[in-house]
């Protein structure tokens, strides 16, 4: 199918969003798209940057817009890319080496997840510049150097602590699906699983994903976990302020830390000496409670000199612009590209940059604005009514793909 031809039937992520829940099984879509709670935090993401306006601006000329930024050091052509997502090879077959290959191939960063279905050595030869490692905090020191040196030896560059998870959220949803950790195909997901034949076919020739960085670490001890909990939950620790210390001293390459909400939180962490903050809320995954992310960026960018990255609810490039506008240096989607993936397999991603890039090039000519260097002011907009509104309309899960 021509890239034409693809932005005539899927011209934003909603399109792909919808086509992905057509071919998922229940079980996987639920994981996928679930948040925590009564999922107040996830809505409470996309009101709150639905409440983030402009006043577009007239009389610029033609204008090529320049969608490039530097971040950490490189030259990237694009302000976005991929954030980790645990066991991505659920979602879709082969999705961590789907993700970091287009990633490579238009040179943006691809994060990955300790606790993905594919290790670093699996990826060691479909990374481009500069990956990242995201780490779940392992307890034991031996593991927790065993881990940096596996991921400094597949070539990642950044390394990432996950710090919002000091313990398992309860996910409702996906515990309704039927879902568990490991993953085992009972009558009532096989059923599901037949009426999905592609996503059954390309699990069939790979086999039911597994968490593969963490299977010299793990054997034999899954039998006291709940049905919730991953085995990574055996290896975990709730971080503190040493053990970030801890890690400054043993990796020699740019240190993020994802999960930042509060804006007291920055300066000890730039005092430690990490090279950037991920403002997280973990896409309403964990804390049902929580602020937004685009309602804490504000103050922590007025907190810190540090880098900034943003995450939870992007949908579309005018998202991306809203939190740069307010302070973001870069962003990372995480749900959006494994919808893309999910919706139209491996073509799936490289359409959903190329419909991002369409978003903030359309944007920025309505804000006449050539880059992404000088942004306007944000306007807070009146609440929608009703509130969230949208041009999503969610079809029938069983209709065939």
């Amino acid at each position: 199918m021509r890239s034409m031809d693809l932005h005539q039937r899927y011209p934003a992520l909603s399109d792909l969003r919808q086509r992905a829940r057509r071919r998922l099984p229940r079980f996987v879509w639920e994981y996928l798209d679930s948040g925590t709670g009564r999922e107040i935090t996830k809505a409470r993401n996309r009101a709150a940057l639905d409440s983030v306006g402009f006043a577009p601006s007239i009389l610029h000329g033609p204008q090529t817009p320049d969608l490039s930024r530097r971040f950490l050091g490189i030259d990237r052509p694009l302000p976005f890319g991929v954030a980790p997502v645990g066991m991505s090879g659920l979602i879709w077959p082969d999705a961590e080496r789907q993700l970091a290959r287009c990633a490579a191939a238009h040179d943006i960063p691809y994060c990955l997840s300790t606790v993905a279905s594919q290790s670093p050595e699996d990826l060691a030869g479909d990374l481009g510049a500069a990956p990242w490692f995201q780490l779940y905090p392992p307890k034991d020191p031996d593991i927790r150097h065993d881990l940096l040196a596996r991921a400094k030896a597949a070539g990642f560059a950044g390394l990432v602590l996950t710090v919002d998870v000091p313990v398992a959220s309860r996910r409702e949803r996906q515990t309704r699906s039927g879902l568990t950790q490991p993953p085992r195909l009972t009558p009532r997901l096989l059923a599901q699983v037949a009426m999905r034949p592609t996503w059954a076919m390309g699990m069939a020739q790979r086999g039911l994903p597994h968490m593969r960085t963490l299977d010299k670490y793990t054997a034999g001890q899954t039998d006291s976990l709940s049905s919730t909990a991953h085995v990574g939950y055996l290896l975990r620790t709730s971080p503190d302020w040493d053990y970030v210390k801890w890690l400054r001293d043993h990796w020699d390459g740019p240190l993020i830390i994802k999960g930042v909400m509060r804006a007291e939180d920055a300066a000890p962490l730039e005092a430690l000496g990490v090279d950037a903050l991920w403002v997280s809320n973990h896409a309403g995954r964990q804390f049902d409670a929580a602020l937004s992310t685009i309602e804490t960026l504000p103050g922590i960018r007025a907190a810190t000199r540090l880098p900034l990255i943003f995450d939870s609810g992007i949908e579309g490039g005018l998202d991306i612009l809203r939190a740069l506008a307010l302070g973001a240096d870069f962003v990372m989607l995480g749900r959006a590209f494994h919808f893309a993936l999910a919706a139209l397999g491996p073509r799936g991603p490289a359409h959903l940059i190329d419909i991002l890039r369409k978003d903030l090039e359309a944007n920025m000519g309505q804000l006449g604005i050539p880059d992404l260097t000088n942004l306007p002011q944000p306007l807070t907009l009146p609440p929608l009514n009703p509130p969230f509104a949208t041009n999503r309309t969610d079809t029938d899960i069983n209709t065939p793909p």
